[in-house]
């Protein structure tokens, strides 16, 4: 697969199931393309905030945290008193990792995120699940459906930030 052809046209990742293949596909479309985006940023700009906007460093964190937690909720597991820490901690850039390892984290996160994809019958994706402290109902596929939708809406201002701060 060519470096400029978008995942979703390189055919289906093995053992992934074909409902949750789009989903697949966005997450490594998103992946590459903060690695791509971010390669090259200035460190000393990762916390910036552009006209009083997320900075890219908040988009890197947020990306794995979200996909994380959204992860957790598939499965029908309550969030973590480590995750809570985390998600307090996404626009947090005082000691915070380098670009280089918030993207590996992202990853990192995203091939988890596949391996726990091969492992969903594609009989169990309308079943119910429940988001956050309110148990606001969904279902497993919109669950999978919103993380990978989320990572690319967030991987679009990422790279928005990432020209701005670049080109000031």
């Amino acid at each position: 697969m060519s470096s400029t052809q978008e995942y979703w046209l390189s055919g289906p990742i093995p053992d992934v199931p074909a409902l949750l293949q789009p989903a697949a596909h966005a997450l490594l479309q998103s992946v590459r393309e903060v690695k791509v985006h971010v390669s090259d940023f200035p460190e000393d700009r990762l916390w910036e905030k552009p006209f009083d906007r997320a900075s890219v460093g908040f988009h890197l964190r947020h990306l794995t945290g979200v996909l994380d937690r959204l992860l957790t909720y598939a499965k029908e597991e309550t969030l973590t008193d480590a995750q809570f820490q985390y998600l307090k901690n996404e626009t947090n850039g005082e000691n915070a990792p380098s670009s280089q390892e918030l993207t590996a984290d992202f990853q990192t996160k995203v091939d988890q995120a596949l391996d726990y994809f091969k492992t969903i019958p594609e009989t169990t994706l309308t079943d119910q699940r429940f988001v956050g402290r309110k148990k606001l109902p969904t279902t497993m596929i919109g669950l999978l459906f919103h993380a990978a939708e989320h990572s690319q809406r967030h991987v679009g201002q990422l790279l928005v930030t990432v020209s701005v701060l670049k080109n000031q």
